[in-house]
């Protein structure tokens, strides 16, 4: 049942929404059906973001794929929790280890195990539009436990314009988003694979740069 209200809220709705009134642009959206599991990795400047990341995904993997989002914030009562994961779908994490011991890797990790895919923002919270932040290193502690999980960069533009951080208010702006190959881990090195991602995130960015000037 939620995977219906998923689809209809995402690929009925929202993503006609963004894309045409909005003005989101989805690019190389194809690579996502090439794998049933997978991390989406991307920078992060918006609440469109996770909007935008959802659309692009079918009814098969919109079911099984969780935002990762802090609990602190959007679970910070019984009813904002119950609505954020009803329209979602996340996965809410505390963003450090509480006093209960629950442990925010460990909480991905079992989501990963059941077969689920993810939806990482490794900057943590919104920045300023079109400024990316040094990534934290969460998003690296999970695939070198995971190596076998494929992570997808993704690289978005235009976002925090469209809904800056502390505006409510929606204004349509040209804004893409391009998602790149998957790749495997290679390494154990935490900080490793972090930098990996952040760099290639970075050059999808340039690249979309450039290709607009050709």
């Amino acid at each position: 049942m939620r995977g219906i209200l998923l689809f209809v809220i995402y690929q009925v709705f929202m993503r006609n929404f963004l894309r045409i009134l909005v003005g989101v642009k989805y690019i190389n959206v194809a690579e996502l059906n090439k794998h049933a599991q997978f991390i989406l990795v991307a920078n992060h400047n918006s609440h469109i973001d996770t909007m935008a990341l959802m659309s692009a995904l079918s009814y098969s993997q919109i079911k099984k794929t969780h935002p990762v989002a802090a609990g602190d914030y959007f679970g910070s009562s019984p009813l904002k929790s119950f609505i954020t994961r009803l329209f979602t779908n996340a996965l809410l994490i505390q963003r450090s280890k509480n006093a209960e011991g629950q442990n925010p890797i460990q909480a991905m990790s079992a989501s990963l195990v059941k077969g689920d895919s993810l939806i990482l923002f490794p900057e943590g919270s919104r920045g300023e539009p079109q400024k990316m932040q040094q990534f934290k290193k969460g998003v690296g502690l999970l695939l070198k436990k995971h190596p076998n999980i494929a992570y997808i960069p993704v690289y978005m533009t235009g976002m925090g314009r469209i809904l800056p951080k502390g505006e409510r208010l929606l204004i349509p702006f040209d804004s893409y988003v391009v998602f790149g190959e998957a790749s495997y881990s290679q390494t154990d090195d935490t900080e490793a694979i972090v930098k990996e991602i952040e760099e290639k995130i970075i050059a999808l960015g340039v690249a979309f740069q450039k290709s607009k000037f050709e």
